[in-house]
């Protein structure tokens, strides 16, 4: 059963996961007005289109009210005011303020902050919608990233050096035993 409270943006809902090719519990990602659009697998964290019935809006479950009893109480009662409606702006219109010419290229090394737009080679240009300490998010055209950065930076790896072999041995075989120094005895002559 959903409880009314959970028909909103961080919620659970149950949907068909086609990863999984079950109906499983999901977290709504995306809603438009009060219709689920986006949700994530909680299973594998597969994130797709919302595929299922959608739920009764909380209005609809809740008892309903009793008239108010004086004419006092439901005066004192502001009206409540419209619901605004999410907004999606799509990532070619987040692009469009942006200079592409200056995007930065992608790189583990270098540190990156919000709204900084990169290029990365796999996935195109992206805008970094997040940072934590050593990881970003990244919106890309086709999905959000999360990828390190800050990795590099001004500490120098100590070089490798290969290990040294003593002195007069081999490697790869272990010291020869010595031989008590003898004298070779002459060929037979014949």
């Amino acid at each position: 059963m959903i409880l009314p409270n959970s028909i909103r943006v961080g919620g659970e809902v149950d949907a068909h996961c086609n990863k999984c090719d079950m109906n499983l519990a999901h977290t709504i990602l995306a809603m438009v007005g009060t219709a689920i659009k986006r949700v994530q697998c909680n299973t594998c964290n597969s994130q797709h289109m919302f595929r299922g019935q959608q739920p009764l809006a909380a209005t609809s479950l809740a008892a309903p009210r009793k008239a108010a009893s004086t004419p006092r109480a439901a005066a004192s009662r502001a009206p409540r005011a419209p619901r605004s409606e999410v907004v999606v702006i799509s990532f070619d219109e987040q692009l469009k303020g942006k200079d592409l010419t200056r995007a930065r290229k992608y790189s583990i090394k270098e540190t990156f902050k919000v709204d900084d737009v990169i290029d990365h080679p796999t996935f195109g240009f992206g805008i970094v919608s997040a940072v934590r300490v050593d990881k970003i998010d990244i919106t890309f055209k086709s999905d959000v990233k999360t990828l390190a950065h800050g990795k590099g930076g001004g500490e120098q790896k100590p070089a490798f050096t290969h290990p040294q072999a003593p002195a007069g041995a081999l490697a790869d075989k272990p010291p020869a035993e010595e031989a008590p120094a003898t004298t070779p005895e002459p060929a037979p002559e014949g």
